[in-house]
C-alpha cells in the first residue's frame, strides 16, 4: 500500500530526499506522495525511510485507496527502477 502525509506535514524537507523511487514531492502548503511510485521502500529497503526520518509523529500513513500486497510493490518496485 502506498503511503501518505497527512496535514500536521510541517514541511520540514526530511523525507524527499530519503525516498528511494522519488514519490515525495513539494506539495502546497505540505508535501506530498505520488502513489503510484510509492512502494513502501519494498525492493529497496527494510522500513519506509521517509516514517523514519519524519519528525511528525503519525504524519506519515498508509493510503486507504492504495492497498497493495507486498509482492505488488516489489513488481511496481521494479517496474520503476528497471
Amino acid at each position: 500500500m502506498a503511503l501518505m502525509i497527512q496535514d500536521n506535514c510541517t514541511a520540514c524537507d526530511a523525507c524527499e530526499p530519503v525516498c528511494p523511487n522519488e514519490a515525495i514531492a513539494v506539495g502546497d502548503p505540505i508535501y506530498i506522495i505520488d502513489p503510484f511510485k510509492c512502494t513502501e521502500c519494498v525492493g529497496a529497503e527494510d522500513e519506509p525511510q521517509c516514517e523514519l526520518v519524519c519528525p511528525e509523529a503519525d504524519c506519515i500513513v498508509p493510503n486507504p485507496d492504495f492497498v497493495e500486497s507486498n509482492e505488488e510493490l516489489q513488481q511496481k518496485y521494479e517496474t520503476l527502477n528497471g
